[in-house]
């Protein structure tokens, strides 16, 4: 299936039900007409980051059942898959090859050798200095081989994911041949997961490197076109980045409407909402939760700074069970711009509340994506995080087929439901049509219009109340 203006499911392949089959059977019971889309989070073999440390791109991982299991999804909803086009897994056969063989690896130009890639074989200080960087170091892993050197490799995030060079020939094959087997296999859109570290260069950042980062990107936008896809990149950054993304023709995500809702709900005005509704571009994929925490970064220069710590406290104050400490390193928390929760616990598990947050998001520009956990109003999971003391657990919740039965029942749980269908039914939602935003005080009133159909959203920021005319 190609992409389709439906709302999308964010979803791990084990996570509501024990494999794609039981997923499967479970949005075919439950959200046939709610859910049009599924964005199965990586199902590759893997060694770290659930999933995003692929070994290999050419098989399911067998606790979540094959590519025939993906295929028969992909026939009654579009599917996202994800590449990691700025790293492979540190446990492939490509990595494992090259520190057995080293220069005699038939993948040795798969990796950035820091003996090859700066003038001296080491960055000066200044260069390191100026690397956007996820480490309080230059970003690299020493890699040991078998002959017993040792060198230092590029290796941007955890020890797992080493870095691809993507200016060698064999790696633009290697990125292809994965990118059209993605599309065979049936994926409607590829989410491109860390882009903007793919590029390298001495004396820069090495993050999103221009012109250099829109030649990788119309290279792969060609390739997955051929096969009927769509490429959608990912990056946490100023929202300046973004829309300079939209500005070339690309879908982006609206990683910036999450925190500017919470600060509607929680301080009762829709002053900066509408703004944001106002400037954000069609062609986008929103967002109120993913399996990444809920980011800060994004939200700069929408929000006053003031604002901005405004509403991270309030994350704190209002949320469910939240503590500053969960998004720490002592939570193996990554980034600290990101502030870990649930959505529906950041709005302290209020379900009117909750149900305006998605009634906003689905009025927002472009088109919505639910998180699992979401599409469940499910609570910060404590129990999991404190288990893993990975922060991000808080909000990866695991749900059984009969876990999810049982939540059907909630009254929240079976308003989103509603929401859900009506967005995907209803003709003004039209990506080619407009939105109007008015504000008043603590009421907002969204009308999205398309061919001339149009459908109201009329809304009190501090009661939560709020009346959908069509």
């Amino acid at each position: 299936m190609k992409l389709d203006n439906k709302i999308m499911l964010i979803t791990y392949a084990d996570s509501m039900g024990k494999n794609i089959s039981e997923l499967h059977k479970i949005l075919d019971r439950h959200y046939k007409k709610a859910v049009g889309g599924v964005h199965i989070l990586p199902f590759f073999p893997s060694s770290a980051d659930r999933g995003f440390a692929p070994m290999r791109y050419d098989v399911v991982d067998e606790k979540f059942g094959t590519f025939e299991d993906i295929e028969a999804l992909g026939k009654e909803y579009y599917l996202m898959f994800d590449f990691m086009v700025n790293h492979i897994s540190a446990s492939s056969e490509y990595y494992k090859d090259f520190l057995e063989k080293k220069d005699d690896s038939e993948y040795k130009d798969f990796f950035i050798r820091y003996k090859d890639f700066w003038d001296n074989g080491e960055p000066t200080v200044r260069q390191t200095d100026i690397i956007y960087k996820r480490k309080p170091r230059a970003p690299y892993i020493e890699a040991r081989f078998a002959d017993g050197t040792v060198e230092k490799i590029w290796c941007t995030f955890c020890e797992e994911q080493i870095d691809l060079d993507i200016t060698k020939e064999k790696t633009k094959k290697f990125i292809a041949d994965t990118l059209r087997e993605m599309c065979r296999r049936g994926a409607a859109v590829i989410r491109l997961d860390a882009f903007a570290y793919a590029v390298k260069k001495q004396g820069t950042s090495c993050f999103f490197i221009e012109p250099d980062i829109w030649d990788l990107l119309y290279d792969i936008e060609k390739i997955v076109s051929e096969g009927g896809a769509e490429i959608l990149p990912e990056i946490h950054e100023h929202y300046t980045i973004p829309m300079k993304i939209a500005e070339k023709g690309f879908w982006i995500y609206d990683f910036a409407l999450p925190v500017i809702t919470l600060h509607a709900l929680y301080n009762h005005t829709g002053k900066y909402l509408k703004s944001w509704l106002e400037k954000c571009p069609m062609k986008q994929f929103t967002t109120l939760d993913t399996h990444d925490g809920i980011g800060i970064v994004d939200v700069k220069d929408l929000l006053p700074d003031e604002e901005i710590e405004k509403v991270k406290n309030q994350m704190y104050s209002n949320g469910a069970n939240l503590k500053m400490k969960y998004s720490s390193a002592a939570y193996n928390n990554l980034d600290i711009y990101q502030v870990n929760t649930t959505y529906y616990s950041a709005l302290g598990d209020n379900d009117d509340a909750y149900l305006l947050a998605r009634a906003i998001q689905f009025f927002a520009p472009g088109i919505p994506q639910v998180y699992y956990v979401g599409l469940l109003a499910g609570s910060n999971d404590i129990e999991l995080m404190e288990k893993t003391k990975n922060g991000r657990d808080i909000n990866r919740h695991y749900y059984t087929a009969e876990d999810v039965e049982q939540e059907q029942s909630r009254p929240v749980v079976g308003k989103l439901k509603e929401l859900m269908e009506l967005r995907n039914s209803h003709p003004a939602f039209g990506l080619d049509g407009s939105i109007d935003v008015k504000t008043n005080d603590d009421k907002i009133t969204i009308t999205r219009s398309c061919k001339g159909h149009t459908i109201t959203l009329e809304a009190n920021l501090t009661s939560y109340r709020f009346e959908i005319i069509q």
